[in-house]
């Protein structure tokens, strides 16, 4: 009797618990695109490549995420947003043309390695976005030009 009436009590906390945590919500303002510095307006990115970053890069890895309604219940509002900011904190698309020469060179090096070691796009993300899940030949598309995009790059620097 006991038993049941501790168990109660401990769901009746955590549902209580539950809603009081709604009250903290995430920040989810979206940064307008600036041309002059977005990634894919700077290299000229090809539609299909611009498709393939935009499903399986920019939710986390620009200014331009989009939330999904489960960004609307923490703690999972969270966890996403985290992931959000940790993923644009190693590499934003959205701020590319403020980076060294250096630096996007070492970013698109990063890019190559993390796509061929099926890193990225992470499995947790892919998940809930099936359309971010990517086929051998995206992900060849997309390490043939990140390397495209960084011997141009190391071309346009020995200059």
């Amino acid at each position: 009797m006991k038993t049941k009436l501790s168990l109660k009590r401990i769901g009746i906390a955590f549902i209580v618990l539950f809603i009081v945590i709604q009250v903290f919500r995430i920040n989810k303002t979206i940064t307008p695109v600036n041309e002059q510095t977005d990634f894919m307006a700077v290299t000229q990115t090809n539609p299909e490549v611009a498709t393939i970053l935009k499903n399986a890069c920019y939710d986390c890895h620009s200014n331009q995420p989009t939330y999904p309604w489960y960004t609307s219940v923490a703690p999972v509002s969270w966890w996403i947003k985290n992931h959000i900011n940790e993923g644009s904190k190693h590499l934003n698309f959205s701020i590319w043309q403020t980076y060294t020469v250096k630096r996007k060179d070492h970013k698109l090096e990063e890019c190559v390695e993390m796509i061929e070691e099926g890193e990225m796009p992470m499995n947790s993300y892919t998940w809930m976005h099936p359309e971010a899940k990517l086929t051998d030949a995206q992900k060849q598309l997309l390490i043939d030009w990140f390397k495209a995009e960084k011997a141009k790059l190391n071309y346009v620097a020995k200059k």
